[in-house]
């Protein structure tokens, strides 16, 4: 298992390093999406999830959609987040990307912070006290952490496996154990500290398995089930397999209806806040903690 996860680790640190030199302002986001997907393809893993390319205010959740002609901007606060998958054991990493070079002080909070969580892990410690080292420093730096997001436990085809890593000291913990896998993920923000759920949606997961009516929607809930299990996957990605739109979007409402998918909203700053984001997947170790996206 552990060869599994320093593979899947070591490939998606690889395609995150390409994404950051690839990116620029100009281009567009559904092309440096599929080219880091295709790169962790090419690399012998499967994408853990869509690409995350997050701009500005937006911290997480956003992947190009079917045609997406949005592109990179002058002044763009971009967050690259990557995953790949090894028979379903994943490596999760992320970096943020400032094209306006005005925004060091926040990408340094969220980095310095990151290496103050992996310094507080190994086995034994408490997720809240990592929360606090994680506070801390955003604080420290004059920014807020964001409270309402977490890094999160990796198992098998499970991105988050149900053990939360706070920004914040939390009244609630967990005290982690040798053999825990963890993707350890500060974010800083100029704003308000909190974000909130957006209405577009282009990241689904199956929950699981439903009695459904339609034919196109019965079809699309095996594809995922035999393609993705229960890793997210992007909107995009079912084209290839489904060539009407009307007929795609008929299923999705199905599934979704259902409760056969989970949906996974774009979030951003709720006061509007710019937001920084750093991150590693780690394995918990006796007395530290051994990143394994590098």
């Amino acid at each position: 298992m552990i060869e599994e996860y320093e593979k899947a680790g070591r490939i998606a640190a690889e395609v995150l390093a390409e994404g950051k030199r690839l990116a620029k302002p100009g281009l567009p986001l559904l092309e440096l999406a599929e080219k880091l997907e295709s790169l962790i393809r090419e690399k012998g893993a499967k994408p853990a999830f869509p690409v995350n390319l997050s701009i500005n205010d937006v911290a997480a959740h956003y992947t190009p959609e079917y045609q997406d002609k949005a592109v990179i901007c002058e002044k763009d606060l971009l967050k690259i987040d990557v995953g790949a998958q090894i028979d379903g054991f994943i490596g999760d990493t992320a970096a943020t990307v400032d094209f306006s070079g005005e925004n060091g002080k926040l990408l340094e909070a969220s980095q310095l912070a990151l290496d103050a969580a992996i310094s507080s892990v190994k086995a034994g410690a408490r997720t809240s006290d990592i929360g606090a080292e994680v506070e801390a420093v955003i604080k420290a730096h004059g920014f807020r952490p964001i409270e309402n997001l977490t890094g999160h436990s990796l198992a098998q085809y499970n991105l988050h496996a149900g053990i939360d890593v706070p920004n914040i000291r939390t009244p609630h913990s967990h005290t982690l154990k040798e053999g825990d896998f963890l993707a350890i993920e500060p974010f800083a923000t100029t704003g308000a500290g909190r974000v909130g759920e957006g209405t577009k949606v282009e990241i689904y997961s199956l929950l699981s398995q439903r009695l459904l009516r339609g034919r196109e929607s019965r079809r699309l809930q095996a594809h995922v089930a035999s393609n993705y299990r229960t890793l997210p996957f992007a909107e995009r990605w079912l084209y290839p397999s489904f060539k009407s739109k009307l007929l795609l979007n008929a299923a999705l409402r199905e599934l979704i209806l259902s409760e056969a998918l989970h949906q996974y909203p774009i979030l951003k700053e709720a006061k509007g806040g710019l937001v920084s984001q750093a991150e590693v997947t780690v394995v918990v170790e006796k007395d530290s903690a051994r990143v394994l996206t590098k």
